[in-house]
């Protein structure tokens, strides 16, 4: 995918002081689904990235099915920044998509509060491996399907294909929109903020809970 980004405003806010919540978000998927493209279309900083160019040695290891015009890859992970409001920013990690470089993941997931799944309904198996990894961590995550222009699938099929459950978010986003990254983001603090509230209330509840 284009790494080109849109509405990405002339200058940024920077942190402010009052920020008082900071959480670490992770965004996986599969090998070039646009995980770099999507933090830096929203990031507050400069990201920090780890892209080199692909070389001929790499076409023998990495499957480039889908994705035979990408020239270049996320070797360690990228990193960004993005204030979602006065107390909260969101630290954002992309992991790098290709197997051999899955044994980095478990190390990114420790101290992670959720995940957003890219994923690219032409190479859906790709993401097969991410949402294993999240679920065996017990990590929080929502499924973001990107505009690749591709065949048109619906959510319900797109859940099957992954064995979703109901109970985690399907959106649809344009990685290379700031406006639209930051909505998938919005959605997955939002899906945490529910699960905190239930796992609250379901604490209230509970028989013997204090009075």
């Amino acid at each position: 995918m284009d790494s080109a980004t849109s509405d990405r405003p002339a200058a940024r806010d920077h942190l402010g002081s009052q920020a008082s919540n900071g959480l670490k978000i992770v965004i996986v998927g599969g090998f070039g689904v646009g995980k770099t493209t999507m933090v830096r279309s929203v990031s507050d900083i400069r990201p920090l990235n780890t892209e080199e160019i692909m070389t001929r040695a790499g076409q023998e290891v990495d499957d480039l099915t889908g994705v035979s015009g990408k020239t270049s890859t996320t070797v360690a992970f990228d990193f960004g920044r993005i204030s979602l409001n006065e107390q909260t920013v969101l630290y954002l990690f992309g992991a790098p998509g290709q197997e051999r470089f899955w044994f980095l993941w478990d190390r990114l997931f420790s101290g992670t509060l959720g995940a957003v799944v890219l994923v690219d309904t032409r190479r859906l198996q790709d993401s097969w491996y991410a949402i294993d990894r999240l679920e065996h961590h017990g990590t929080p995550f929502i499924v973001a399907r990107n505009d690749f222009g591709g065949p048109a699938h619906s959510h319900e099929q797109i859940r099957d294909a992954l064995d979703l459950p109901d109970e985690v978010p399907l959106v649809d986003c344009d990685a290379r929109s700031r406006a639209s990254s930051k909505g998938v983001l919005i959605e997955l603090v939002t899906h945490l903020h529910r699960l905190s509230t239930a796992r609250v209330g379901g604490a209230v509840g509970a028989p013997g809970a204090a009075r």
